[in-house]
């Protein structure tokens, strides 16, 4: 059975340039990659016995697959932010059509999209969650193929081109960073959004996430909209 068809398994076949620079980051030059554990090939060991999850996009996946390892020892799930994107377009026989920069920057309140999958994840003991924020290169064939908002472009690889800081979380208290609020305060979405400075539908994400985890409560209604307050 070939690597990228393992169960559990992301294998190497169709992995990009992002996944792999921050596998093999993680894993570092004394540890080892694509290792198989407990029925799941992870995407590295490092030399301290940390078993490395390098996860692009949703945590969906991981549900099941991070309890089957934390069996086995610590695990640290990598999550992507990416704070600035550069975008090539290239055509099919490979001439660079256009380059420019994406106007949208990510931030680390980016990681509810994802983790609002498998919310219950901070609550496992040995798990640590990463945040690398980085800047990326995106480029694009223009082969027809793609999404219409992309304008029939496909993504063909995403690359890193700088890293910045790295957030750790070890516990479900260290997510108390996502909660700016008083011991007593009432908060709703919106006004966690309007405090954040992000958009409401993340704002929601945050507080579903960060009630499955026990920090955040609903106390009440104001109208239509859920009070919450933190725990």
């Amino acid at each position: 059975m070939a690597l990228d068809e393992q169960p559990g398994g992301i294998g190497t076949k169709r992995e990009g340039s992002l996944h792999r620079a921050l596998k093999f980051r993680y894993t570092g030059v004394m540890g080892n990659i694509e290792v198989n554990r407990g029925g799941y090939v992870c995407d590295g060991v490092s030399e301290s016995g940390e078993m490395i999850e390098v996860q692009t996009g949703s945590f969906g996946p991981l549900k099941k697959k991070v309890p089957e390892l934390l069996r086995l020892g610590p695990v640290r799930i990598v999550h992507p932010i990416i704070i600035r994107k550069s975008i090539e377009t290239w055509d099919e026989a490979g001439v660079l059509l256009r380059s420019r920069k994406s106007p949208r920057k990510g931030s680390a309140w980016d990681l509810f999209k994802a983790l609002i999958y498998a919310p219950e994840l901070p609550l496992l003991p040995g798990l640590s969650l990463e945040l690398a924020l980085l800047d990326v290169l995106e480029k694009r064939i223009l082969d027809g193929k793609g999404s219409w908002r992309r304008k029939g472009a496909s993504i063909a690889d995403k690359s890193v081109t700088e890293y910045h800081e790295t957030m750790v979380f070890t516990a479900p208290r260290d997510y108390r960073y996502f909660l700016p609020f008083k011991a007593r305060e009432n908060f709703t979405v919106r006004g966690l959004a309007e405090k954040a400075g992000i958009p409401a539908a993340v704002a929601g994400k945050t507080l579903y996430v960060l009630t499955r985890i026990g920090l955040a409560k609903r106390v009440g209604k104001e109208g239509n909209a859920w009070v919450y307050r933190k725990k």
